[in-house]
């Protein structure tokens, strides 16, 4: 398979100001972050909230601007002109987790689905409307021609999922970035959609860049993850491998914080107790030293993303058997 879309170096620091103080601080949002996405995979990016997974969402489809590193396209690298800016957000869409906000309320759903084309100038008005009707039927949206006619708030929440899903698939993208597609739905719905977006992707063969915190849905969809915390990728692999045998004890507390619909897990042992944060900068050494229970007068230094084989790539100098 071949790349569809390399990340190299990403950073992206932030400066915090507190409201009663002009004391600053510097959040490292992104932190040397790089991965490759190959055409026709599902690459999931997954870790707890604030860890930095929809920042390197935005720096990917260039919403806002990295510090520095490289974001490659089908070949080209991505810059600010216009030429590598309309060729990535013709060629690479996004899915927003919230289907409340990402649309337009004051809009009806063949407007909503219809406008990308209309800002890339792609046909005329009679092909817009039949490839609108086309891709409302392909996210099972039917029927078609009533769905068109309404405005999103009379619709479902999956309804409105599948709205942003369809003004996503309408510019026929070759990756698609899904930013929690559906933490904000129903249990029974995010199955459905899930399933939708797993057809999808196998009949029109678009990469998939999935974000998530959801581990579960992450296995069910995903064929390679990374585990990003506070701005740092600790491990990256096959799913399975990482999932079933985890190296890094972030990615094995992660997989402890999972419910489980078996009562005798209530008692069970957790292989990761967090301690409680200790009184350092985390930035320094490794981002997790402070949270684990194996840390080691080394990890007070950075650990390199290496690779165990496999490939596999873990940061840590503890890993876990």
């Amino acid at each position: 398979m071949s790349i569809i879309l390399k990340v190299e170096n990403l950073t992206k620091y932030f400066v915090k100001k507190g409201f009663f103080s002009s004391k600053t601080s510097i959040v490292k949002a992104v932190d040397d972050v790089s991965f490759s996405l190959y055409e026709g995979e599902v690459f999931v990016l997954a870790g707890e909230s604030g860890s930095g997974k929809s920042t390197i969402a935005r720096l990917i489809m260039k919403s806002i601007e990295a510090d520095s590193g490289k974001i490659i396209f089908d070949g080209q690298e991505i810059g600010i002109d216009s030429k590598s800016l309309t060729k990535i957000r013709m060629a690479c869409q996004m899915v927003h987790q919230d289907p409340y906000d990402s649309i337009n309320p004051r809009m009806k759903v063949f407007d909503i689905v219809s406008e990308p084309l209309e800002i890339h100038k792609i046909g005329n008005f009679k092909e817009r409307q039949k490839r609108v009707m086309e891709t409302l039927r392909e996210v099972r949206l039917e029927p078609a021609e009533e769905i068109a006619k309404k405005y999103p708030h009379a619709l479902s929440g999956g309804q409105r999922q599948r709205i942003v899903l369809a003004r996503a698939l309408v510019l026929k993208p070759k990756v698609i970035i899904a930013d929690e597609p559906v933490s904000m739905l129903d249990v029974s719905i995010r199955a459905e959609v899930l399933e939708l977006m797993e057809d999808l992707q196998k009949k029109y063969h678009i990469s998939f860049f999935y974000i998530t915190h959801d581990l579960a849905t992450a296995r069910h969809f995903g064929n390679r993850i990374a585990i990003l915390y506070l701005g740092k990728i600790v491990e990256i692999g096959p799913i399975d491998d990482v999932l079933l045998h985890p190296k890094h004890p972030y990615t094995q507390a992660l997989l402890d914080a999972l419910s489980e619909p078996n009562p005798d897990n209530l008692h069970r042992e957790r292989k990761i107790r967090i301690n409680e944060p200790l009184d350092i900068d985390v930035y320094e050494g490794c981002r997790f030293r402070a949270r684990c229970p194996y840390a080691i007068e080394q990890c007070k230094e950075e650990p390199p993303l290496e690779s165990i084989g496999k490939k596999r790539d873990v940061a840590c100098f503890v890993q876990l058997d």
